[in-house]
């Protein structure tokens, strides 16, 4: 099994051909999790004569990006199951069986319980899934002549995520129009359970991945008895009224910023690190807070973009009325068609290639330039054209090409030996403190009254932190030495 990454010529796309296994599994949870998504906004605020649930679209939005956030965040548990309890292997496949739960619970049971009950559980997979299928790629790439091609192939696995980011809003929204939201649900629970069964099929192909930092003996009640305390401690506060709709995403923000907090800590402070990579994690800091920002300017795509395409926007071709979420679709076939031409990019020039801190610093300036693009026709009461829309959505993709895979093709590069996995979850951290912020950002400042000066203030956001990271990138690209 260990001898087959290194044949190329028989592999996946050049690649080794266990990538493909993981390739499946992440398309079809993705084709779950982005089916929903293009829904989720709209099944909040829509009334209920529409077959929404009626809650205020600030509200509404400051869920999503919470639901977001969460997701994110419990990769950190789903990091910690792969390093200490289960293995990266396991650990994905459970977590995969716990979304096609709450996709099937967001189908079957009506209203608000329906909703939670739904969430939590794709919250909780969704954390698993992702930490776990990273580092599984990652480890595909260890060897001397592997190496060179890790970020080709990060960007390949990146394309599994959009074909499924591609099909879910299609055919999700197409329900929700003809038939209605639960309709969209199921057909996300189906989606995940096809890739399940798919990923079944391939396990035994993939590299053996026990947990690379076991619990000792006897460790596993008390960990056991420590989730417990946590999970009715949450309880109570929601009980209590202490945790709400309302301020959810401010609780969760404090709690991402804790548990980042306490990683660095750990990572910069502890005796098992090798001087080496902490150097490397040093550098990381500011890349990790650049990451944080690009999420939080880039969810508004599941935000106020999603507010535009639905209520300003002429979406009728043909007497043909385009269902929202097909924007989302729109934005993972920029994805497809655009990840593997970088791809293909970056393993052509090799070594030449920009460093990863200049393409953070242009992916950030790209996305800033993009949200400036709706200024001027929503200043001056136009409606954009459905054309320039498409292309806006694309700059926004080029931008997130720059960023998404690279940092976490950066992460496994950097992570200490026995912090892999857990690494690729502090990767997520940032993208879970930036999803949450950007719900905040839209509850509190978007209006479709003052949205000119909304989409002014998070295009300026994104141009001035590109131009701070460009002036860093020289100590950058020293304290990561040997590692692009």
């Amino acid at each position: 099994m260990m001898g087959k990454p290194l044949e190329r010529e028989r592999g996946f796309f050049g690649h080794p051909w266990q990538l493909s296994s993981l390739f499946q599994i992440e398309l079809w949870e993705r084709f779950s999790f982005y089916g929903m998504q293009g829904i989720l906004l709209i099944y909040l605020y829509y009334q209920t004569g529409e077959g929404g649930l009626g809650i205020d679209k600030a509200v509404a939005g400051g869920i999503v990006g919470a639901y977001g956030g969460s997701v994110y965040l419990s990769t950190i548990l789903g990091g910690w199951l792969a390093d200490r309890l289960w293995g990266a292997e396991r650990t994905l496949f459970y977590s995969g069986m716990m979304v096609m739960a709450g996709h099937i619970a967001l189908a079957v049971i009506p209203g608000l319980a329906g909703l939670l009950c739904g969430l939590v559980l794709i919250a909780l997979g969704s954390g698993g899934v992702k930490a776990s299928a990273s580092s599984m790629v990652g480890s595909l790439y260890e060897s001397e002549e592997l190496r060179p091609l890790r970020d080709a192939g990060f960007s390949i696995f990146y394309i599994s995520i959009n074909i499924g980011g591609f099909l879910g809003p299609l055919l999700t929204g197409l329900l929700q129009n003809r038939l209605g939201f639960h309709y969209g649900f199921g057909a996300a629970a189906v989606g995940m359970a096809f890739g399940l069964l798919q990923y079944a099929r391939g396990r035994k192909s993939l590299p053996p991945t026990p947990a690379p930092y076991p619990l000792p003996a006897g460790k596993g009640k008390i960990a056991a008895a420590v989730a417990a305390v946590l999970i009715a401690a949450l309880a109570v506060a929601v009980g209590a009224g202490l945790i709400n709709l309302e301020n959810f995403s401010k609780v969760l923000l404090g709690a991402v910023i804790l548990a980042t907090l306490v990683y660095f800590v750990r990572l910069l402070g502890g005796s098992g690190v090798e001087a080496q990579n902490k150097r490397y994690i040093t550098a990381y800091i500011p890349l990790f807070a650049v990451i944080c920002i690009f999420w939080a300017l880039w969810f508004q795509v599941f935000t106020s973009v999603t507010v535009y395409f639905d209520e300003t926007a002429n979406r009728n071709i043909g007497g043909f009325t385009i269902p929202v979420s097909w924007k989302d679709s729109l934005q993972s076939l920029w994805v497809v068609l655009f990840s593997g031409l970088m791809a293909a990019m970056w393993t052509k020039m090799g070594e030449k290639q920009p460093k990863t801190p200049l393409k953070f610093a242009l992916s950030v300036m790209v996305l800033g330039a993009s949200y400036w693009c709706f200024v001027p026709f929503i200043a001056s009461g136009a409606v954009m054209p459905l054309a320039v829309f498409a292309l806006v959505i694309l700059g926004i993709t080029i931008a997130e090409l720059l960023i998404s895979p690279i940092s976490l093709s950066l992460t496994t590069k950097i992570a200490p030996s026995h912090f892999k996995t857990q690494m690729v979850a502090l990767n997520f951290l940032a993208l879970s403190l930036g999803f949450t912020l950007g719900g905040l950002l839209f509850k509190e400042y978007f209006s479709v009254e003052t949205a000119a000066s909304f989409y002014r203030l998070i295009g300026t956001a994104g141009l001035a932190t590109g131009a701070v990271l460009l002036a860093l990138v020289p100590v950058l690209n020293r304290l990561l030495k040997g590692v692009d």
